[in-house]
């Protein structure tokens, strides 16, 4: 049944899970229309029965999104928000990891998330209103040691993301970026099994199992934030009037970044040098 003509329709990839279903459930009590994406649709039947619209897509393949985002036009008939939470973090040092893997992070975290905002963008600018919500990182910041390639690509977001706020700002189309700190969801473990296989064997195999120890301590309730933290500030940010170009959320982001501004680099480094072991 297509979307009522006056209810905002939201548009959430990587939806199956964590960050992204939490968005998708927040988003509809606000009152959104929702369509809920992801590669694994079979881990979406729960926000299916809820009420979402889920959608198979694949932010590697351009075929999906473009299907995808032509189904959600043609029941709804536009999209209001685009939230490109997609993402993952393969750790393990610049020389261990082979680069398909490199440009693998690349396409997911990078190239999806601008190839799915063109796809939105005609509508947007066409009625002069919308909002894109790029899910980032405080590691767009912040960096750690055997995290380049995954740190790289959330650099990469934001600096997309600030040059396309000024960008469509002349449009009417707003351009937020989320910066979650540690958030309990399958991101960590992910990473820290990456890390690991990653430096097997290497020059990098000690300092790789502290750092899989300090992503582990980070990641347990009272240091990480539930994914309902951030969801809750990307509501905030959709339905601001004026939203903020950032919003650094849970597990300390905003203290980080804090740091990050006014600390010099050696005096950063070493902090961060302390915390992993290096």
């Amino acid at each position: 049944m297509p979307a009522k003509p006056t209810q905002q329709t939201a548009l959430v990839t990587g939806a199956s899970s964590g960050i992204g279903a939490a968005t998708v459930r927040a988003l509809m009590a606000a009152g959104y229309t929702v369509y809920a994406a992801a590669r694994r649709i079979e881990r979406m039947q729960d926000l299916a029965d809820d009420g979402a619209r889920v959608l198979a897509m694949d932010v590697t393949d351009d075929g999906s999104m473009v299907d995808g985002v032509a189904h959600v036009l043609d029941e709804a008939g536009r999209i209001d928000v685009l939230v490109n939470n997609a993402g993952y973090g393969a750790y393990g040092s610049l020389e261990d990891v082979p680069i398909d893997e490199a440009r693998r992070q690349f396409e997911v975290n990078v190239f999806g998330l601008a190839r799915l905002t063109q796809l939105v963008l005609p509508g947007m600018r066409t009625r002069g209103v919308g909002t894109i919500v790029n899910v980032s990182s405080m590691g767009g910041k912040f960096y750690e040691p055997l995290g380049s390639w995954y740190h790289a690509t959330k650099f990469a977001v934001e600096g997309l993301s600030d040059s396309l706020r000024i960008e469509l700002r002349p449009f009417g189309v707003r351009v937020v970026l989320i910066e979650p700190g540690p958030i309990l969801t399958e991101w960590s473990g992910i990473a820290r099994d990456s890390l690991v296989d990653a430096s097997m064997g290497t020059a990098y195999e000690a300092n790789a199992r502290k750092v899989a120890s300090v992503l582990e301590a980070f990641d347990r309730p009272g240091r990480a934030s539930e994914p309902e933290v951030v969801a809750r500030a990307v509501v905030r940010a959709v339905r601001s009037k004026h939203p903020a170009a950032r919003y650094p959320v849970g597990g300390n982001a905003g203290l980080v970044l804090a740091a990050r501004k006014v600390l010099p680099d050696r005096v950063f480094d070493a902090i961060v040098g302390s915390i992993y072991g290096h």
